[in-house]
């Protein structure tokens, strides 16, 4: 099944991908083709996307494949999510008319022009990654996060190569305590998600819903409420998960580093002084920290 999508411009595919790629277990880039395999209504379908276009004038086309039959219903839930993995309706120009006068933006925004924040299939996998990387490096993160994919998610073998989903709410759920554990969760991180996967089981939890909240803070305060979200937590989770753009992890150390490096000379800053600096973001403080990521990363 194919289709042709027209991203808001401007737009840099390959430039976007530069981090999501980052944790490339279930998302690869192979000869100019993104592929991730998703989960839709338990139905695994591979994304195959390949940029057409010009960062003004982007095109992508889209494939999908799956050894099941695709319904209207699920595909239109794929292409939902295409566009919400890459914020394909953002207009990026809000945030560069923004941030125009500040002396390092001016300067990053031309280097990293067309650059847009990829998010999450889903809410859920952003609640789950952000809890395993609590307190723990990216690296040691990554691995356990790639033992629970391969372990518990969906996988489809297409041509010779195996492709893993996320693990559901449902999949993480039956999983046994103890097995889920041995991935290399703590005691308490497998008792959140545990936990909070048998909630979304039972209908007492909802996370898709917060994406028809228009209230930031709310959202982050519903989220404190759940056991094992605390703000750093929740603030990730809304970045990632629901691409809340002006959402900023101050607490995080990566991100407080890369505000130090561009406006500090390096030095150790505090929380309060990387959002104080952030305050000049406007309402873009979770983009303009994720450029500063990018920026870093690429040596700009």
């Amino acid at each position: 099944m194919e289709f042709i999508i027209y991203p808001k411009p401007p737009f840099d595919f390959e430039l976007s991908l530069k981090i999501f790629l980052s944790n490339g277990f279930i998302r690869k880039y192979i000869n100019n083709k993104f592929k991730q395999l998703i989960t839709v209504n338990d139905i695994p379908i591979l994304l195959e996307i390949e940029s057409i276009g010009t960062v003004d004038h982007p095109e992508l086309k889209l494939i999908f494949i799956s050894n099941s039959d695709i319904s209207e219903i699920n595909r239109n839930l794929v292409l939902e999510t295409v566009y919400r993995l890459f914020n394909l309706n953002f207009d990026l120009k809000s945030f560069y008319n923004e941030v125009k006068n500040d002396k390092i933006f001016s300067k990053l925004t031309h280097k990293l022009y067309g650059l847009k924040s990829p998010a999450t299939a889903s809410v859920f996998e952003a609640l789950v990654d952000a809890i395993v990387e609590q307190q723990i490096s990216l690296k040691v993160a990554h691995s356990i996060e790639q033992k629970i994919i391969k372990k518990y998610g969906s996988n489809l073998n297409i041509d010779g190569h195996v492709y893993y989903a996320y693990p559901t709410p449902k999949q993480l759920n039956d999983a046994p305590f103890d097995e889920l554990r041995a991935c290399g969760l703590t005691l308490r991180k497998t008792e959140y998600i545990k936990s909070i996967s048998n909630d979304i089981e039972e209908g007492k939890l909802d996370l898709e819903k917060f994406r028809n909240c228009k209230d930031s803070q709310k959202i982050i305060n519903d989220l404190c409420k759940i056991r094992g979200i605390g703000r750093w937590t929740a603030e990730f989770i809304i970045l990632r998960g629901l691409n809340r753009l002006e959402s900023l992890p101050a607490d995080d150390i990566g991100i407080r580093r890369v505000i130090s490096h561009y406006y500090c000379d390096g030095r150790k800053i505090s929380s309060d002084e990387a959002r104080k600096i952030a305050e000049k973001w406007g309402k873009w403080k979770g983009l303009a920290a994720f450029y500063l990521i990018i920026a870093d990363i690429s040596n700009i």
